[in-house]
């Protein structure tokens, strides 16, 4: 009964006699019930965590997917525009080209009118310039009795070609 007296006896039935209490409080079971539920709830958040985790890389493969579509729809509005730039500028062009067509032809209309207007003028000097050079050589040349046979010969075929 030497052991009775050590302490280490002592230790060992104040430890069974604690390990007696914490079984009969079921201590035990308590714990095992509160890691039970720890670890369903680090499960549950693993959970939440990988559905999360597969929503983030659908939300960002929907992006992905919008933004590629974005930059295809952005390269066809660039493609667009320069089309319409392109045909805007040969429409241009073309305009301009009949719009110097139709200057360089009212300018040849009026270059046109003015030689046949300044034929004219030139045409109606002469005549003037002639009449009066007629005049004056009837008026030098012919004499009054020369203009009434002139008059009555004319007149006489003056009928004749009426008729």
């Amino acid at each position: 009964m030497e052991f009775l007296a050590t302490g280490q006896f002592w230790v060992l039935v104040a430890l069974l006699i604690f390990i007696g209490i914490l079984i009969y409080m079921k201590v035990p079971g308590m714990l095992a019930a509160q890691l039970d539920k720890r670890s369903t709830e680090i499960a549950d958040e693993l959970e939440q965590a990988r559905r999360l985790r597969e929503e983030a890389q659908q939300l960002l493969a929907s992006y992905q997917r919008k933004q590629t579509e974005a930059m295809k729809e952005a390269d066809e509005i660039v493609a667009q525009a320069k089309a319409e730039a392109e045909r805007l500028a040969a429409d241009t062009q073309a305009n301009l080209k009949a719009l110097v067509e139709r200057r360089q032809q009212v300018a040849e209309d009026k270059i046109r009118q003015a030689e046949t207007q300044a034929m004219q003028e030139v045409r109606a000097v002469a005549a003037d310039i002639a009449v009066s050079a007629a005049n004056k050589l009837i008026a030098e040349k012919v004499d009054a009795a020369k203009d009434a046979s002139i008059v009555e010969t004319s007149i006489a075929e003056l009928s004749s070609k009426l008729h």
